[in-house]
């Protein structure tokens, strides 16, 4: 029988090469109620307010449904509202995403339908933050976006270092 091996033979860290980063956890948050998903669709071809006010009413923790909301509030030049818009959706999405694991680190993917919402979100947050010469906000978002997905499906790399007041955000992939 052989000895068992001794505590100062033990590698003192994993198996993995020191070189490779350390894995992420990637959380998907659940997918939004069909009911409320339709309501969207049908309150976005009209793009009004009052529309799609009316959907973050009915179903206040609905994500993407603010920062539409608040992308059509920004469109129409009233960056402190949209800014309002972008804060509830950015932290409801936070909330969610600690309901679902996420400790304040790790992935949460484009890639993954249901977390659009929430990033969605965080991309107001950054474009808001920006039109209020809010650079510390702004920045911090840029970053966070590139963080929590390394594939940038959004393309946060290609937005400035620093975006500022003068900056407005290019189209969202479909």
């Amino acid at each position: 029988m052989s000895e068992p091996p001794r505590l100062r033979d033990l590698p003192l860290a994993a198996s993995r090469p020191a070189s490779d980063p350390p894995m992420r956890h990637e959380t998907v948050l659940p997918d939004e109620p069909a009911e409320a998903r339709a309501a969207l669709a049908a309150a976005l071809p009209s793009g009004g307010r009052t529309a799609l006010a009316g959907v973050c009413a009915r179903w206040p923790g609905f994500l993407e449904a603010w920062a539409r909301l608040g992308e059509h509030t920004l469109a129409g030049g009233d960056a402190v509202t949209a800014y309002a818009f972008a804060r509830v959706g950015y932290h409801r999405g936070l909330d969610r995403l600690r309901r679902e694991g996420w400790g304040g680190t790790g992935l949460v993917r484009w890639a993954q339908p249901s977390n659009r919402g929430f990033l969605r979100a965080l991309r107001l947050l950054l474009a808001s933050a920006a039109a209020l010469g809010e650079l510390d906000e702004s920045t911090r978002c840029r970053q966070f976006l590139l963080d929590l997905d390394p594939d940038d499906a959004l393309g946060a790399a290609a937005y400035p270092p620093i975006p500022g007041a003068d900056w407005r955000p290019p189209p969202l992939p479909l």
